[in-house]
């Protein structure tokens, strides 16, 4: 009987996000080669306009990274109608929030307006797009907060470093070998003209992706988007180049020091292919499966049972052109890095030898149907995915349709991408050590 209960819930709930949570949109192209996205929800006075560009660390000069990123810092300096400073004032005082991040392969700005302000916030997206003001004082000025947010977030921050040294250690020659936030020397060195030659490039309307979500009239909405974007001028067309990377087929040992850090860690790595693909959306799974939640299999087997760990996790780092599977421990006690390794090891060889079990593969379906619901939950979450998949993945509908990608994964799917991809030969072992001071 409980049995039973359980398949029955289980089926209402695939039904109901298969139904209740598609969402609508509609999306076409202006003449300067600006695509636009527009999705109505009238259940909240509330509206996000947000531009994706398609823009990020892995196009940036390798003696000039972190641009991409300051450029996220610096397009909030002001426009030629909008005085520096001036940006976060306009938006609270009309009772809206923004804010903006940057990855490896994309730019994001968005704003959150009462919905009487969506032509306000179409206006502030066009002035970053037109007439930004790109000065000496105001790169000056970002420079020091970009300085000062390194410090924070990765020079101060316990383990702050550890995907930075994964990174130049698992891509040799592509892009992705650095780090978002940069070198601050390149920024530094870096010329006005450089800045403005770079968002010349790049923050051009063929080269974003306009959302606009919430409570609006379709036709209204269509209207200001072309008065207020249709006349950018196109800008020239950006010609893109995937660097391939030659395979891992010997294990890659290495170490890097930290001095914010007591506790050792020890990070296995694998490179794997593209978040676009099959194969990425498999490894999401296995990830899951090993370490999501206090009942996964290596929290359970080295944290809960065998106390051999503070703490274990792994998670499928996807990126645009490749990915990164990681998988780290933090020992207890006596714990070496090398036995830690050998744990984990087990685990994988069980994935790559047997099937999960019914019950465990039917946990990771439910998981990633309540990760789908939420996500498409909130206005701001849809817009933030309406524009990812347009801009990365190059299909919108996947907003709807990924879904039944996870979906259709089976248990001998998951075998195989084990087998595949998480070889001891195909990875790098990184120790991960505390740095005497």
């Amino acid at each position: 009987m409980k049995k039973s209960i359980t398949t029955l819930a289980m089926t209402l709930l695939i039904s109901l996000s298969a139904n209740a949570q598609k969402v609508a949109f509609e999306e076409y192209d202006l003449s300067n080669g600006m695509h636009v996205i527009l999705h109505q929800d009238k259940s909240a006075p509330i509206v996000t306009t947000a531009v994706m560009y398609h823009v990020g660390a892995k196009d940036e000069q390798p003696d000039r990274t972190g641009m991409a990123h300051f450029f996220e810092h610096l397009l909030f300096e002001g426009t030629k109608n909008i005085k520096k400073g001036d940006w976060f004032k306009i938006v609270s005082s009309n009772g809206g929030k923004n804010n903006a991040n940057t990855t490896d392969d994309r730019t994001y700005y968005y704003e959150i307006f009462p919905s009487n302000n969506l032509e306000l916030g179409l206006w502030m997206e066009s002035e970053r797009l037109l007439h930004p003001v790109i000065n000496q004082g105001g790169v000056d000025t970002q420079n020091e907060v970009v300085k000062e947010e390194k410090r924070m977030r990765v020079d101060n921050q316990p383990y702050g470093k550890f995907l930075e040294n994964v990174k130049k250690n698992m891509f040799k020659k592509h892009p992705y070998k650095g780090t978002t936030i940069g070198k601050m020397k390149h920024l530094d060195d870096a010329t006005l003209e450089e800045f403005l030659a770079f968002n010349k490039k790049f923050y051009v309307p063929n080269n974003a992706t306009l959302v606009v979500a919430g409570d609006i009239d379709i036709k209204k909405t269509k209207k200001m988007v072309k008065d207020y974007f249709s006349t950018i001028p196109r800008g020239a067309e950006i010609k893109r180049t995937v660097i391939k990377e030659d395979p891992i087929t010997t294990q890659i040992n290495a170490k890097a020091y930290d001095a914010n850090i007591q506790i050792p860690a020890v990070i296995n790595a694998y490179r794997t292919p593209s978040m676009k693909t099959r194969e990425a959306r498999v490894l999401d799974m296995i990830s899951t499966y090993l370490s999501d939640g206090k009942s996964s299999i290596l929290y359970k087997k080295l944290v809960d049972t065998k106390k051999l760990a503070l703490q274990v996790g792994a998670f499928s780092f996807s990126q645009e052109d490749y990915g990164t599977y990681i998988v780290y421990g933090l020992p207890l006690g006596e714990t070496s890095l090398a036995d830690l390794t050998k744990e984990i090891d087990e685990e994988i060889v069980k994935i790559q030898t047997n099937l999960i079990s019914e019950k465990a593969y039917q946990k990771l379906q439910n998981k990633f149907e309540n990760e789908f619901v939420n996500s498409n939950s909130s206005v701001e979450g849809i817009a933030n995915s309406l524009a990812r998949y347009n801009v990365l993945y190059g299909d919108t509908d996947l907003i709807n349709t990924e879904i039944d990608i996870f979906r259709s994964i089976t248990r001998e799917e998951i075998r195989t991408a084990a087998k595949k991809y998480l070889n001891p030969n195909q990875r790098l072992v990184l120790e991960y050590l505390p740095k005497k001071k």
